[in-house]
């Protein structure tokens, strides 16, 4: 089998040339416009970003607590490229920290989460961030089954909002 390279600059030279050829007595149509507006996100009934609220938060620069937050779904995109990063290759480690940072998409305030603001937050809130990470994206859902150390009753937390013990 034989390829062919493709430029930006023969591009439209290669799509005339293998484009079907339109009769000559046949007019052109011109594709339709496009409706004005944006078009409004379908709803699938999949849920892709998650609330939470770390256990401790993040401290910003200027002092300020950050302790609300949201994470989308990961993609396969979302875990691969932090095999190619160069600090992962250099510290295994430090994969959960670029993973979490591009699934962050939002943390109180701050909307450009990087892996210099996870590598400031708490162990404990990284922890927290690593566990839910992995209910949202093995397990679909935000709930774990928990038992009370007292009474041995068992029920269900959801992880997303509140603190722990609270209704």
């Amino acid at each position: 089998m034989r390829r062919r390279t493709v430029t930006a600059g023969n591009l439209e030279e290669l799509l005339e040339v293998t484009s079907p050829a339109q009769a000559a007595d046949q007019p052109q149509v011109q594709p339709p416009a496009p409706a004005p507006g944006p078009t409004p996100p379908q709803d699938h009934g999949l849920r892709t970003e998650f609330e939470f609220e770390l256990p401790r938060g993040y401290v910003d620069e200027a002092g300020t607590l950050h302790r609300h937050g949201a994470m989308r779904l990961a993609t396969a995109r979302d875990e691969l490229r932090p095999q190619i990063d160069l600090r992962v290759k250099e510290n295994p480690a430090y994969l959960s920290v670029v993973l979490l940072s591009q699934v962050i998409t939002r943390l109180g305030t701050i909307t450009d989460v990087h892996a210099g603001i996870v590598e400031r937050m708490y162990a404990t809130d990284v922890a927290f961030l690593q566990d839910f990470y992995r209910r949202v994206n093995s397990e679909g859902h935000t709930r774990a089954a928990v038992t009370c150390p007292h009474c041995e009753g068992a029920f269900e937390v959801d992880l997303s909002g509140g603190r722990l013990g609270e209704s």
